[in-house]
């Protein structure tokens, strides 16, 4: 169990001379503490994955350092780091059973055979694996495969990390809810700090006590979910996290004002200096903007379509240029083709150059 520091650390497959812009990776400088559950999350092609290797030494980095427990361990290989890692799709010897396939590590590394039946015993346990101890692996579901995997890669009590590569995506929609919520209580039960990267807000809101989000190549805002879904720190941030995504949409802000297609919207802070030349947006999330009837005062929007979750009801409508997503309060009646919008302003986020800009209170 380790805390990691990457300091500076970037990558770039194209050779360290190429522009920092290229980067697979650009510098990131962070911190990840000993027993934390973390998330990598965003789209393809973010850097996330990048970043996993360089944390396991797949891949050697073109700057930067990675530091377990304050000691450098950049130079060295993957076996020398002393991490588990468990990939997209099961990596398992359908030739031995499932209590063999959990053991090999143990075994590989001499530790004597007590205590490997007392680990495999309890790794089984936890992901309800002891009835397959004895069969064959090479006929399980795909979902039992993964669970060996993870049981692999969880046997090993003295790891400094465990590294998850997107391991539910072979795993049917109904099955990965029960395997997220044992993760998370593996995590609780042995105190091992945890990396899961994936695409999917849902597995990495639910398993991370941290998220660390990423874009092009950045680390864009690390937080609890609460504070990523309440406060993002960028524009991609509150579009990539919640569903509907945050609205965004240009704006012209003077202290506690916006305006919107030149309607004024209320703000909780105020914003009286603003970054010179910058794109100034503001972001409201869904769930903090009513639809309303048309009244005098209210922003008024064309209503393009309903969409009825069950739960709640989202109006999808458009302002001027801009499509926007509002809750419709529940037993309001949409009637005709425009309404007007109410703003809660608490939840109203102003932004330069896609980065959120604090105000004052």
């Amino acid at each position: 169990m380790a805390r990691i520091d990457l300091v500076d650390l970037a990558h770039s497959y194209g050779g360290n001379d190429a522009a920092t812009e290229s980067f697979a990776l650009k510098p990131v400088t962070m911190t990840w503490r000993q027993g934390g559950a973390y998330a990598l999350l965003g789209p393809s092609g973010c850097g996330k994955t990048t970043l996993l290797n360089l944390i396991s030494g797949i891949v050697t980095p073109s700057r930067g350092q990675i530091l377990f427990d304050g000691a450098d361990i950049t130079p060295l290989s993957t076996q020398k780091r002393n991490i588990a890692q468990v990939f997209q799709f099961p990596v398992i010897y359908d030739t031995m059973t499932v209590g063999q396939n959990l053991a090999f590590p143990l075994k590989n590394r001499g530790v004597p055979k007590a205590e490997i039946d007392a680990r495999v015993k309890q790794i089984a346990d936890l992901l309800d694996l002891t009835p397959h101890l004895d069969r064959k692996a090479t006929r399980l579901t795909a979902d039992a495969k993964q669970k060996i995997s993870l049981g692999r890669g969880l046997v090993r009590s003295d790891v400094a990390a465990i590294l998850f590569d997107e391991p539910l995506t072979v795993i049917d929609p109904e099955l990965k809810w029960q395997l997220r919520s044992k993760l998370k209580a593996l995590h609780r039960d042995l105190d091992l700090t945890m990396i899961y990267v994936t695409h999917d807000q849902t597995e990495a809101l639910t398993f991370a006590d941290t998220v660390v989000v990423m874009h092009d190549g950045r680390v864009v805002q690390s937080g609890t979910p609460a504070e990523l879904f309440d406060k993002p720190a960028h524009t991609f941030v509150g579009y990539f996290i919640g569903s509907p995504g945050m609205n965004i949409v240009p704006a012209e802000v003077r202290g506690r004002e916006a305006r919107i297609s030149g309607h004024p919207i209320a703000l909780n802070r105020s914003y009286d200096t603003l970054p010179a030349g910058a794109k100034i947006e503001v972001g409201v999330r869904p769930e903090f903007v009513d639809v309303a009837a048309p009244a005098p005062g209210l922003l008024s929007a064309n209503i393009e379509r309903i969409d009825d979750l069950g739960r709640v009801r989202f109006a999808r409508v458009r302002i001027g240029d801009a499509k926007f997503a509002a809750r419709v309060p529940p037993g309001f009646s949409v009637s005709g083709e425009t309404a007007g919008l109410v703003f809660n302003p608490t939840h109203v986020h102003v932004y330069a150059d896609s980065r959120l800009v604090e105000g004052t209170a």
